[in-house]
């Protein structure tokens, strides 16, 4: 596990950006794992201000709501599509579909998807009590695609992006842990106060599922990305 610490959240962006540039250009990247979320917003600005060509890169997202449809404002999909898709190129793009009305089945197709795109970068936030992607404190570390029950610290996260805290959907698909473990390489973006406490755990505390992200002590290539303030219990 690689440790980066940055000035700020812009550096920290920038940062990241400059090994997936390197990578894309030495072939390595067929198929890149995004996220969604305030955190990786500035890393999509630069990302469109590069001059990598990733039209022979595939991505696959972690997560989307549940019951949203692709064109809802607050659906990862129109997330994606307003922060990078529309301004850079692709081969394809993956997100799980929200209006699937069979949970099970559009979480094994997800599953089929992750297994014929073999992620090579997985881009990661981590939430204030840990979670990765949509686990939840809890979650196993063999889940695969799953429907997921958001906490409620995870909606009042959340809430910031709704008009009222009612609109904020109840659950998500989101990968599995052992989905996002498959990556060949992890790169976890982590900026601010709010996210100390939750790195202080990732990086020195034991493997348990109470933090979903101190699975990422099990994995052979990890580096996270912080700014000085979630740096700052370190």
């Amino acid at each position: 596990m690689q440790l980066i610490k940055t000035k700020d959240k812009l550096e920290g962006s920038k940062k990241g950006l400059e090994i997936i540039e390197k990578a894309i250009r030495n072939g390595e990247v067929k198929t890149l794992g995004l996220a969604t979320g305030s955190t990786p917003e500035l890393f999509y600005a630069e990302f469109i201000k590069s001059d990598v060509d990733t039209s022979d890169v595939t991505t696959v997202n972690l997560d989307e709501y549940v019951g949203l449809a692709a064109d809802d404002p607050n659906s990862y999909h129109y997330y994606m599509n307003d922060l990078l898709f529309s301004k850079r190129q692709f081969k394809e793009s993956f997100l799980p579909n929200g209006e699937a009305t069979d949970a099970e089945a559009e979480c094994a197709h997800y599953e089929e998807i992750l297994n014929t795109h073999p992620v090579d970068i997985q881009i990661l936030g981590i939430g204030t009590n840990g979670h990765i992607g949509f686990n939840e404190p809890g979650t196993s570390f063999d889940s695969l695609t799953h429907k997921v029950l958001l906490t409620e610290s995870t909606r009042e996260a959340n809430k910031v992006h709704f008009e009222k805290e009612e609109d904020v959907p109840t659950h998500a698909y989101s990968m599995g842990i052992k989905s996002i473990m498959n990556a060949k390489k992890i790169i976890l973006f982590a900026f601010g106060k709010s996210k100390a406490e939750a790195i202080k755990e990732t990086i020195n505390g034991s493997v348990d599922v109470n933090c979903p992200a101190s699975v990422l002590q099990n994995h052979p290539d990890v580096t996270i990305i912080v700014d000085e303030e979630a740096a700052s219990l370190l």
